[in-house]
């Protein structure tokens, strides 16, 4: 059984989707018969994130691998987190995990270390073989430092795990990565997780929705890395629709807030907008089964149209709603329009409200996408899928060094 060693920087549990990423990755790679420990960051937590007791529950996962949390220095608390010293704490954080995990791997053997983190796998090729190597890339930093500290991991590591075929050209044309070494391999879903989904009737009987609402409904951050996510146009298109519902469930609660009174300020009722808050991961696909239709409306930046892959989109497609999304690159190899999703122009408001409107008219519509979407997200997306076909390009393209 080879041993696999994820190394992570993260909190744990956190209400960040990377978090639910990272610990079914590693449930899928135990399940697919490795033997894996997971390493991340004694950190401060929210004090919602502390009153979680099982990180394995919350997220949906079995404990079929270890958890070791790694000292560090975490300033976080001490600062706005808009703030000059939060560049300073996020530094401090990163240096001292990597320089204590640096130790740590001096007395640790495996077969893989595998990574999101630049700075930990540079420091990790002094240590281990090359070929032992694994970087899963969801950035392209375009700093001269973070461009750097990329160009050199991706020249040194045995295998590249790009989350969206944009991702993998730009590394191999701007990065200079080898070819054969890089795969892709977008996000996806634990299947287990939306096998057994309640109709909506249920959901919304269990949640204290109205039956008879027409809900049009997003899951996960309002924001990332410092950008909004576009819900603002999905406020504005349901803006133009009699009756609609907005659900939404995450955070963080002062952007919900600020969506909330958008909402108002276009005259749309207060009972109209559903706001779930944050909820535990595995909570999630009750809320998705008691949508009519499932929205993604990221604007166009850089991000979003070329190195994301969102989590959402994957369990909207598992739990068989339909999906309105942005006609962006990241997601155009994953969804079709008009066969598993609607895809519109980012920002076109009109354009929103004419599709969203339809769909609330054509149940058919509705369900033909529902159905499509499913059958591509449990056959083509799933994590065990995924992990099985990481390993396999770990073992094969990885140079002898």
């Amino acid at each position: 059984m080879p041993k696999l060693l994820y190394i992570s920087t993260m909190r744990l549990p956190t209400e960040k989707a990377h978090g639910l990423q990272i610990v079914q990755n590693c449930e899928a790679f135990a399940d697919a018969g490795c033997d894996v420990t997971l390493w991340v960051a004694r950190r401060w937590n929210t004090r919602e994130m502390r009153a979680v007791a099982d990180p394995f529950s919350y997220y949906g996962a079995r404990a079929n691998f270890k958890l070791r949390r790694i000292p560090c220095i975490d300033l976080f608390p001490l600062f706005p987190a808009d703030g000059a010293g939060a560049r300073l704490a996020f530094y401090m954080l990163q240096l001292s995990y990597a320089l204590v995990s640096f130790l740590l791997l001096l007395f640790t053997h495996a077969e893989i270390y595998y990574s999101r983190d630049e700075f930990v796998l540079s420091l990790a090729l002094r240590l281990k073989s090359r070929r032992s190597l694994a970087y899963e890339v969801h950035q392209f930093p375009l700093s001269a430092r973070g461009a750097a500290m990329q160009r050199h991991v991706v020249a040194n590591v045995g295998s590249i795990i790009a989350i969206t075929p944009r991702l993998k050209a730009d590394l191999i044309q701007m990065r200079r990565a080898d070819p054969a070494r890089v795969i892709v391999a977008h996000d996806g879903i634990r299947r287990a997780r939306f096998d057994q989904l309640l109709d909506q009737a249920s959901a919304r009987q269990q949640i204290g929705w109205r039956q008879e609402a027409f809900i049009v409904g997003y899951v996960g951050r309002l924001h990332t890395l410092g950008m909004d996510k576009g819900v603002g146009t999905l406020v504005d298109a349901l803006a133009a629709i009699d009756g609609a519902c907005l659900a939404l469930v995450g955070g963080p609660a002062e952007m919900a807030e600020a969506l909330r009174k958008r909402w108002l300020a276009l005259g749309m009722p207060s009972e109209r907008f559903l706001y779930a808050g944050q909820v535990a991961p595995d909570e999630v696909p009750r809320y998705l089964s008691a949508f009519d239709v499932c929205a993604m409306p990221h604007p166009p930046s850089a991000q979003f149209s070329q190195y994301t892959s969102p989590l959402k989109l994957f369990e909207y497609m598992a739990a068989g709603r339909a999906i309105v999304a942005s006609d962006l690159p990241s997601w155009s190899d994953v969804v079709r329009d008009d066969d598993t999703a609607l895809l519109l122009l980012p920002d076109d408001v009109a354009a929103w409200s004419a599709a969203i409107d339809r769909l609330r008219y054509d149940s058919d519509l509705r369900a033909r996408l529902g159905e499509n979407a499913r059958k591509q997200a449990l056959e083509h997306y799933t994590w065990d899928g995924r992990a099985a076909r990481i390993l396999a390009h770990i073992q094969s393209a990885a140079p002898d060094y």
